[in-house]
């Protein structure tokens, strides 16, 4: 869990970066075998590109660093729940563990009442795909919450 926590630290800055950025305040690290190869962090509404999330952000440059396109064995930190886009992404790369800071409330948020259980289970790859969750929750919540505060008529 010590290395779960240090990883999430670093998820935890990337969600910064995009929160003074203007983007919403999530933050994702790709590890492999103990090296950081890979940081992302949301950058949908900064840059032209929808599918900037901090998750493919993060994929794309570990993919990069790696000169291929398979990250298994790799673990994806993050500190909110992917949404659907990116959960499809995490079963295209090959990632193994989900190591996931908080999770989308039980009763819905943005993309309805989806979890990553959820559609994993729909697209039967339950078990590829290691989950740990609640790593630094009330951190990873607290900067996504004071974030939307902040933000509140601009994600409206």
């Amino acid at each position: 869990m010590r290395n779960h926590e240090h990883y999430m630290h670093v998820a935890l800055e990337e969600a910064a970066k995009a929160g003074r950025a203007g983007n919403v305040a999530v933050g994702s690290v790709v590890v492999l075998n103990a090296e950081l190869i890979g940081r992302g962090h949301s950058q949908a509404s900064s840059t032209p590109d929808p599918t900037a999330h901090a998750e493919t952000a993060a994929m794309r440059e570990a993919r990069r660093d790696l000169g291929r396109t398979d990250l298994s064995g790799a673990v994806l930190y993050t500190t909110y729940e992917p949404c659907p886009m990116c959960c499809g992404a995490i079963m295209l790369t090959g990632v193994s563990t989900l190591v996931m800071g908080a999770r989308q409330p039980a009763s819905g948020g943005r993309f309805g009442s989806y979890s990553v259980d959820k559609v994993l289970a729909l697209a039967d790859w339950s078990n590829r795909l290691a989950i740990v969750d609640g790593v630094l929750a009330a951190e990873c919540l607290r900067l996504l919450e004071s974030w939307r505060a902040q933000n509140a008529s601009r994600t409206k």
